[in-house]
């Protein structure tokens, strides 16, 4: 069996550059997507592959595509009309593809729009899991029964230093050394 790591580029950069950081991510602040794939792996103790969607409507960042290829992402750019969520659509229709399969599914986003694809693939008894910011995921995601949910930053480990984001702390997770620094 497999798990496919499904990204969701755009979200998770705009989730960073506008609510997180404020601007446009720098590349050292941006996350490190092969530790995705580790972890995906490393959690759900399978083969982690991933797919990575990019809107490639107006332009192809070349060497983004090729830093993601060395990494063995599979990527998929898409174009389409202005008005278009090509991202979106293509990862529903990857959703789709991968219920007929044993596959686990791992999806990377925070948007809402999923839903119903994440709903279909846990009632067909699939492995399915969502990787976000949790303060910034959509709560209709948080009620998919029998999903997993898991932090970027906190779970993850994707960034190389800590992002300043203010959030919810359970009390299992709290370290009082990171209020005191």
């Amino acid at each position: 069996m497999t798990t496919w790591v499904l990204v969701d580029g755009e979200n998770i950069d705009a989730t960073l550059g506008g609510q997180i950081l404020g601007r446009r991510p720098q590349p050292d602040e941006r996350p490190r997507w092969d530790r995705l794939l580790s972890f995906a792996a490393r959690t759900w103790n399978q083969e982690a592959r991933g797919v990575f969607f990019l809107n490639a409507t107006t332009s192809v960042p070349m060497p983004f595509v090729q830093a993601l290829m060395a990494m063995d992402y599979r990527v998929a750019l898409l174009s389409g009309a202005a008005d278009e969520k090509v991202v979106d659509m293509a990862i529903v229709k990857t959703m789709s593809a991968l219920v007929d399969r044993d596959d686990a599914v791992l999806l990377v986003s925070n948007d809402g729009d999923f839903v119903d694809g994440l709903v279909e693939l846990a009632e067909s008894d699939h492995r399915v899991g969502v990787v976000g910011f949790d303060e910034f995921r959509n709560l209709a995601l948080r009620e998919v029964p029998g999903i997993e949910t898991f932090d970027l930053e906190y779970d993850v480990h994707a960034f190389d230093a800590p992002l300043e984001r203010i959030r919810v702390i359970p009390i299992d997770r709290f370290d009082p050394l990171e209020f005191l620094s």
